[in-house]
């Protein structure tokens, strides 16, 4: 199994990459609870080869971002980061849509002044929320992001939480490199997207890989990791990444060792029974 992909010229990450939201406080909010480990974990994350490193400046907000630069810079000339905008955080630590085209250019520089970078490598645009996407049009806003491509602060664009018709649309601005959505074993709404970007080379980023299990479903889970001596998690994240040849990963966790359980999921072959059972999941329901 391949554990990288090549997107463009300038653009190869690692499939096991690493989501720094749980970094800050509580809710996503304000700062960690310890500052000294939150860096840890990211010297970690590089040092045991993860290239794909997932962030936002509305994480915090702008708490991650500056854990990254104090722990990370300057940076490893093979890690790409990649960031999202179209939001804001209320002073109650609320999730506030924040598309206006910009509002979203402000917050690439927001990205940019807290990374301490002069470019970006990818720069999503976050449409929807994480459980739910919104099927609006996107061509303004992702135009006000492709003007930025132009001008040299970003080198890639992406999306998150979109629909497959909003990708089309971005498709005919400018070049997607990565569709970042809610898919799991028990979530597989997007499963045509998930095809649909392997066949165009396109990295789907699939995040919350253990959401939204009914209890027989994790059972399920649970008795395949124990047959394969293994966790859940990386069972999930095995499986995700046999899904598809452009499926990456990008858990969160603000331990060590959590970390490295999750990029050993990198050595964990499913075969065929327990893929079988895995992938009836789907199905199941909670009795």
């Amino acid at each position: 199994m391949d554990t990288t992909l090549t997107l463009a010229e300038d653009l190869t990450i690692t499939r096991m990459g690493y989501g720094a939201m749980q970094l800050a406080g509580p809710r996503v909010f304000g700062p960690p609870k310890d500052r000294d480990q939150a860096l840890a974990v990211l010297r970690e994350a590089v040092a045991l080869g993860i290239t794909h490193l997932d962030t936002s400046d509305f994480y915090g907000p702008a708490v991650v971002n500056e854990l990254i630069r104090e722990a990370l810079s300057p940076y490893p000339a093979d890690l790409r980061i990649v960031t999202k905008v179209g939001a804001r955080r209320g002073a109650d630590a609320a999730w506030i849509p924040s598309l206006e085209p910009a509002d979203l250019q402000a917050q690439v520089h927001d990205n940019l002044e807290h990374l301490g970078l002069d470019v970006l490598d990818v720069v999503n645009l976050r449409v929807g929320a994480a459980e739910s996407t919104v099927d609006e049009p996107i061509g303004a806003q992702f135009e006000a992001l492709a003007e930025l491509r132009d001008r040299g602060l970003i080198r890639h664009l992406g999306l998150s939480g979109v629909t497959g018709a909003q990708l089309t649309e971005a498709q005919k601005i400018a070049p997607v490199v990565t569709v970042q959505n809610l898919y799991n074993l028990a979530n597989r709404q997007d499963d045509a997207l998930v095809d649909r970007c392997a066949a165009e080379g396109i990295a789907f980023a699939a995040f919350f890989p253990l959401g939204g299990f009914s209890p027989l479903q994790s059972e399920t889970l649970s008795r395949v990791a124990a047959e394969l001596a293994a966790t859940p998690q990386q069972v999930a994240l095995a499986w995700l990444l046999q899904r598809s040849p452009t499926m990456a990963l990008i858990p969160g966790t603000s331990s060590v060792p959590h970390l490295r359980e999750n990029v050993a999921a990198l050595q964990l072959v499913l075969p065929e029974p327990a893929l079988a059972s895995l992938n009836a999941i789907a199905g199941e329901v909670a009795g």
